[in-house]
C-alpha cells in the first residue's frame, strides 16, 4: 500500500449513538471502508450497551460510561486478532449499539377471531386487544437470536413476532381457563396476568423482558354480539306486566303534551296493557283460574284528570307522580 492510499484511509476517533428516532432496539456503528484508531473514544450512554463483533464473533462488551479503547479493555478482540501488548495500529470491529429502554405502547390483537367451546353457547368467535411493553436485556442473545450484523432493527420488525406467538399463547389461555365468555370481561385483569406469566419466557428466549401486558377488550364479532344484545334485553325485561306498566307511566307525561293527549294512551298502552297482563296471568296462573277484570281504563282517565290539574297549577309534579305510582300500583 503507497503512501498516497494510506493518507487517503479514513480513522475514527469518536464512537457514539445518539439514538434519533424511536423504536430502534439495534444500530451497527456505519464503519465502512474506515478503522478504528487505537486510543479512540467510545461513548455509550445511559440506556445503551456495545458489543464488538470480530467476523461475526462476539468479542467485547461495553456498558453506559465513556471508553478509551485500547488492549487492555479488548482483551477478547485482542486475542482473536493476535495482537501484542504494544499493539497501537488502528483495527477493524463490528460495533453494534443496543437500545435498553423501555418499548411501551406496543399493541396486540387477533386479526381473525379465536373459536372457542364455550360452556353456556357452545361454539363461539372471540376476539381481544391490549397493549404490552419490553425492554431488551440481553445482548449477546439478541444479536445471536435476532439482529445480527443487520444495520438498524426496530421494534416494528419484532412486533410480527411477538403478536403471533402471543395470539398462539392467549388461544390456549382462553381454552384452558374454561371461563363463559360473559365472565371473561370481569376476569380480565387474571387472564393479563396468566398471559404475561407464560409469554414471559418466549420474550426471555430473545433477550428481552416483558415488562407489562394488558387485555383491554374481549369481545364477540358483531352478528355474535347482536345475538347476546337480544338474549340480555329479553332477561332484563323479565316480568311483562311489570314491564308494561313502566313502559305506561314513562309515556303519560309526553303523550298528555302531544295532540290528543292522554286518549292515545288510553288506547295503546290500555291495549298493551291488558295483552301483557293475559300473558302474565296465563303462564303464572291454573288453566281454570278466574282472570280478574283490568281496571286499567279507569285509572289512566283519572291521571289523565290529575295531570291537567298540574297544569293547570293545582297539583304540583310531587302530588302527581305520587299519586300516579299508587294508582299505578293498583293494576293487578
Amino acid at each position: 500500500m503507497g503512501i498516497f492510499d494510506f493518507v487517503k484511509k479514513q480513522f475514527v476517533d469518536v464512537i457514539q449513538w445518539t439514538e434519533e428516532g424511536h423504536g430502534v432496539l439495534a444500530y451497527r456503528y456505519p464503519m465502512m471502508d474506515m478503522e478504528i484508531q487505537y486510543g479512540a473514544q467510545l461513548t455509550v450512554r445511559d440506556s445503551q450497551s456495545v458489543l464488538f463483533v470480530n467476523e461475526g464473533q462476539i468479542a467485547d462488551s461495553f456498558g453506559p460510561g465513556l471508553h478509551t479503547l485500547n488492549t487492555k479493555n479488548l482483551p477478547l478482540l485482542t486475542n482473536l486478532q493476535h495482537w501484542d501488548k504494544l499493539f497501537e495500529s488502528p483495527f477493524k470491529s463490528d460495533v453494534i449499539f443496543f437500545s435498553h429502554r423501555l418499548q411501551l405502547d406496543r399493541k396486540w390483537g387477533t386479526p381473525n377471531p379465536i373459536t372457542l367451546r364455550d360452556p353456556e353457547f357452545g361454539m363461539v368467535r372471540l376476539r381481544a386487544f391490549g397493549i404490552y411493553s419490553y425492554r431488551l436485556s440481553d445482548t449477546a442473545l439478541f444479536y445471536k437470536e435476532v439482529c445480527g450484523t443487520q444495520g438498524v432493527y426496530t421494534v416494528e420488525e419484532l412486533d410480527g413476532q411477538l403478536r403471533n406467538v402471543m395470539i398462539a399463547e392467549l388461544t390456549q389461555l382462553f381454552a384452558s381457563s374454561k371461563l363463559p365468555f360473559i365472565d371473561m370481561a370481569a376476569n380480565q385483569g387474571q387472564l393479563a396476568q396468566a398471559l404475561h406469566a407464560q409469554m414471559t419466557p418466549v420474550f426471555a428466549r430473545y433477550g428481552l423482558t416483558l415488562d407489562n401486558l394488558a387485555v383491554e377488550n374481549i369481545s364477540l364479532p358483531e352478528e355474535l354480539q347482536a345475538v347476546l344484545d337480544k338474549r340480555i334485553s329479553m332477561n332484563m325485561v323479565g316480568d311483562l306486566n311489570r314491564y308494561t306498566q313502566y313502559q305506561v307511566a314513562d309515556a303519560i307525561p309526553l303523550a298528555a303534551q302531544n295532540e290528543g293527549g292522554m286518549a292515545g294512551v288510553g288506547a295503546g298502552m290500555g291495549a298493551g296493557l291488558v295483552m301483557a297482563q293475559n300473558m302474565a296471568q296465563a303462564m303464572a296462573q291454573p288453566a281454570n283460574a278466574a282472570t280478574p277484570t283490568a281496571t286499567q281504563d279507569e285509572i289512566i282517565t283519572t291521571l289523565e284528570k290529575l295531570h291537567t290539574l298540574v297544569s293547570k297549577g293545582v297539583l304540583t309534579q310531587a302530588e302527581f307522580d305520587a299519586k300516579k305510582a299508587e294508582l299505578l300500583g293498583q293494576i293487578k
